[in-house]
Parts: structure tokens; C-alpha cells; sequence
């Protein structure tokens, strides 16, 4: 079995700036892509970011220049920066990771979420 653990999540105000990270532990042979997604009450999930192994990156438009996503691989950790945080941005954010379990085997496994609240 792989935990998501999340954590950095909270209360920001505009313009100002919050680190999210996600630990994955467990039964992990490798893990492959990370990533980062929203949910806003009465919308659907939406990718935010996303990182691969190697360290290619891909962010939604709505956060392109102001989140950062990167990852300790060492330490199967996945961090998004969120600098200039907007009103909108407000959500529960969770982690995702594509872990491989054992050579050939990769599922899909989530953490549990983190609110993140941008108000003034």
C-alpha cells in the first residue's frame, strides 16, 4: 500500500505566497509522474500541475507564472509553490502520484487533500 500524505495548506491572502508538499511512503518501487489538482465547491477536479520523473513540467494556464511545482525525488516528495495566489485559487488541493508498486505494476494513488483558503 502507498500513503499521499499533503500538508501546507491554510489561509493566504492576495499577493502573498504558500508551499504545499506531498510525501509518498509505502510500498514504492519508483514513482513516476506527480502531480497537483483542485476542486473548488461545485466544480469539477482540475489538474493544476504536474511533474515528471525526470523533471518535465506542466502547470494549467490559469497558474502558469505564478506556481511552481518541483520534487525531491530522494525523498518521494512533491512540492507546489503558490506565489500571487488569487481569490480563485481557493480549493481543496490534492497530490497525485503514478507509482510503480513492482516492475510492471503502476497505480494511481491520492492523498487525502489540503484546503487552501485566499482571502484577505
Amino acid at each position: 500500500q502507498v500513503q499521499l500524505v499533503e500538508s501546507g495548506g491554510g489561509l493566504v491572502q492576495p499577493g502573498g505566497s504558500l508551499r504545499l508538499s506531498c510525501a509518498a511512503s509505502g510500498s514504492i518501487f519508483s514513482i513516476n509522474a506527480m502531480g497537483w489538482y483542485r476542486q473548488a465547491p461545485g466544480k469539477q477536479r482540475e489538474l493544476v500541475a504536474a511533474i515528471t520523473s525526470g523533471g518535465s513540467t506542466n502547470y494549467a494556464d490559469s497558474v502558469k507564472g505564478r506556481f511552481t511545482i518541483s520534487r525531491d525525488n530522494a525523498k518521494n516528495t512533491v512540492y507546489l509553490q503558490m506565489n500571487s495566489p488569487k481569490p480563485e485559487d481557493t480549493a481543496v488541493y490534492y497530490c497525485n502520484a503514478d507509482v510503480s508498486v513492482r516492475l510492471g505494476v503502476r497505480r494511481g494513488y491520492w492523498g487525502q487533500g489540503t484546503q487552501v483558503t485566499v482571502s484577505s
